[in-house]
């Protein structure tokens, strides 16, 4: 297995594209899935199972609900744990974000104000995670669609302090930064160039889509990557050098060899940079 720094461009890894993706030898190519679809076992973790043996592999969270008014799930930590034991990733990461309440789980990823309080709680659901997990985790900005009150933080200096108390890594996702900053109103790039170089871990691009009155941007992985995103990225990259960078489509998924256009875009970047290093 790779070590995460020796990563260059990956791809998430779809049903559909199992085979190919176990043919590709692409040059420092690596897979991201979500572990919860492979934590039960069954013919999706055979496949993953086999893939891991020839390319290296991240888990990239989405019901963690760290920033929920609880600690996470004991019972699927310890199922996690499980599988991360026996695929070995380079990567494990989850979002800054809530799915959790009272019981109830709800199939989205959710904003909370940044208080005092919710960096207390979300540092030590992180804290519970890491030590459950025995590794270190990468925590994702996420997608803003509307303002909330009763920010006390910036979102920067939230996730900075965050990674400061608790150890974790940050997995900047630049697509997540574009939509906020044209939901939101602020400077995607003034955004990026404040946030802390030395915490991310990994970082993703994606495509995005609009609202039925095209005012709204929404982080929808139905799209290729807009070009003001890959300008972004190349600006970042530029800025803190090459770090693991995922292409991610959740849906119209296209073809293996579509999506590996966008990757050796990503990857030229990445090679740029480090031969400039």
């Amino acid at each position: 297995m790779n070590a995460s720094h020796n990563l260059g461009a990956g791809l998430g890894l779809k049903a559909e594209h199992y085979a190919e993706a176990l043919a590709c030898d692409a040059e420092g190519l690596w897979f991201e899935v979500h572990p919860e679809n492979y934590m039960v076992g069954g013919p999706r973790l055979a496949w993953l199972e086999r893939i891991a043996e020839r390319h290296p592999l991240s888990l990239h969270g989405v019901s963690l609900s760290l920033a929920a008014d609880a600690p996470p799930d004991a019972a699927h930590l310890q199922r996690l744990r499980a599988l991360i034991e026996h695929v070995q990733p380079a990567l494990v990461s989850e979002h800054l974000a809530w799915s959790t309440w009272r019981g109830h789980y709800h199939p989205d990823l959710l904003p909370f104000p940044r208080s005092d309080a919710a960096l207390l709680r979300i540092a030590d659901n992180i804290e519970r995670t890491q030590e459950a997990l025995g590794r270190r985790i990468a925590l994702e900005n996420p997608s803003h669609y509307l303002r909330l009150d009763g920010h006390a933080w910036d979102e920067i200096d939230f996730l900075a302090e965050l990674a400061q108390r608790t150890g974790c890594g940050l997995l900047l996702d630049v697509n997540n930064v574009h939509v906020s900053a044209h939901n939101l109103g602020f400077d995607a790039g003034t955004y990026l160039a404040r946030f802390p170089a030395g915490a991310i871990l990994e970082i993703h691009l994606a495509g995005h889509s609009h609202d039925a009155g095209g005012e709204l941007l929404i982080d929808s992985h139905d799209a290729p990557i807009a070009e003001a995103v890959w300008a972004l990225y190349q600006g970042l990259v530029e800025r803190i050098g090459p770090r693991p960078t995922l292409i991610e489509r959740d849906g119209h998924i296209p073809a293996f060899a579509e999506l590996l256009g966008e990757r050796e875009i990503a990857q030229t970047l990445l090679n740029l940079e480090r031969s400039t290093a």
